[in-house]
């Protein structure tokens, strides 16, 4: 048996060298034979690189015609295409798909060679932890980013931190109240008024560890802040993400959904949304919001796929130390002793980032990713009858509190500048109750 020189499956034997056609196909010559193929002389598969130079990069052409690359942030001149270190290996199925990735690995670092530039992207809970390190990481890419927060003060202030470090980013902080579906609608109203697309939409925001509270709806605060908002906020904005494919949708779970105790048989909205103290437990509703998060995920993907949409669930990282643990001292407590041992916050969006914005996963949806690699969730989450029994259930939740008008925005459509037509908002009126 032939033992390769160099245990790295990238580096090609002596003689060869890697280049690029024109319109991004990757191709092999052989400096001695004069030879040239189209796979990888090791490990026999394809690359493409991107149609973007990476963010910051430019192409010239000198008077005698050649063309260079210039990297304006670090001021660099190659006559070598940038996009050869990015080339993507073409894979043929998810199982194919090679792991570039791991549990170290930073959200810059997932974006590393990516232009983002002329994309629209909200994360919701973008003022601070894994919510802010993921729309900082989309905006140092040239992203243009909504910060979707419930404190407008804090979001502001944390852009013009953000705007220190990189005074060329674009974000804009934008109110949404995930305890209020009049907020999320308002939000996504306003939104559209002021976007005419979206092509990523990361939901972020949640609360872990709240004793038994109801909501201005009257609704359970774990229930409604970790999954119904975003499942509303999701369908309404719908038709931007369908008018922005390929768009992308990212819910961040969590493991926790491996714990939940909902199935086909006691799934309700007594279950879901206990009105009494007396029926609630703080850490199996949050592990029912988290299983919630990854069957909306796989339910939408089924429904809204084939329209170009792909919909992620994530799992950001184990006992990573970030605000979701204010409502309770011994869970702050418990982080803090654990912290040394966890990943950090630009390590725990890295998978967000990845389902967001990597050419990698461009191809695939409806998939659970922990670690910037495609995993099995639990068995229950792969289950179509309860994910299309929530489904209902939450269409219902939403319209007992809103009524018809829930999937109408048509009254707030009188302006111009509206980001949807009266078209498209009455499709989606109508889509919406007839998938139910």
């Amino acid at each position: 048996m032939e033992i390769p020189e160099t245990d790295s499956e990238d580096e090609m034997a002596p003689g060869w060298e890697e280049r690029c056609t024109a319109d991004g196909l990757v191709f092999y010559a052989h400096h001695s034979s004069r030879t040239t193929q189209w796979h990888h002389p090791r490990t026999n598969k394809r690359k493409r690189v991107t149609g973007e130079l990476p963010f910051g990069w430019e192409r010239q052409i000198t008077e005698e015609g050649k063309v260079f690359f210039v990297d304006h942030i670090n001021h660099k001149t190659t006559y070598t295409d940038p996009r050869l270190a990015f080339a993507v290996e073409e894979s043929k199925s998810l199982r194919d798909l090679r792991q570039r990735f791991d549990c170290s690995t930073t959200g810059i670092q997932v974006l590393h060679g990516r232009d983002l530039t002329g994309q629209v992207a909200i994360v919701t809970g973008a003022n601070c932890g894994i919510g802010y390190e993921t729309a900082r990481s989309l905006a140092y890419h040239g992203c243009t980013v909504v910060f979707a927060c419930r404190d407008l003060r804090k979001a502001e202030e944390t852009i013009a931190h953000l705007k220190k470090q990189r005074p060329s980013s674009s974000c804009h902080a934008f109110q949404v109240d995930l305890s209020s579906l009049t907020s999320v609608r308002m939000f996504a109203h306003t939104f559209s008024v002021r976007f005419d697309r979206c092509d990523i939409l990361v939901l972020n925001a949640g609360v872990f560890g709240l004793p038994h509270t109801l909501t201005e709806d009257g609704l359970e605060t774990t229930f409604q802040v970790n999954h119904l908002s975003h499942f509303y906020l999701t369908l309404l904005l719908q038709p931007l993400l369908v008018r922005s494919v390929p768009s992308r949708v990212v819910f961040v779970s969590c493991e926790a959904h491996r714990f939940s105790a909902l199935d086909t048989e006691n799934i309700s909205e007594e279950l879901l949304s206990p009105s009494h103290k007396s029926t609630f437990t703080s850490i199996m509703a949050y592990c029912n919001s988290k299983l919630c998060n990854v069957l909306t995920a796989l339910e939408m993907q089924r429904r809204f796929g084939e329209q170009g949409i792909n919909f992620y669930a994530v799992h950001p990282g184990n006992a990573v130390s970030t605000y979701l643990t204010r409502h309770w001292w011994v869970y702050r407590l418990l982080f803090a002793l654990i912290r040394p041992f966890t990943k950090s916050l630009q390590q725990a969006c890295a998978t967000c980032v990845y389902c967001a914005a990597s050419v990698d996963i461009s191809r695939y949806g409806g998939i659970y990713v922990n670690n910037c690699v495609p995993c099995l969730p639990s068995q229950a989450s792969l289950n179509s009858v309860l994910s299309n029994r929530l489904w209902v259930i939450s269409l219902s939740m939403i319209e007992h509190v809103l009524g018809r008008r829930a999937f109408n925005m048509q009254p707030l459509s009188d302006s111009s500048e509206q980001g949807l037509n009266s078209e498209e908002l009455c499709v989606m009126g109508k889509m919406l109750f007839t998938l139910m």
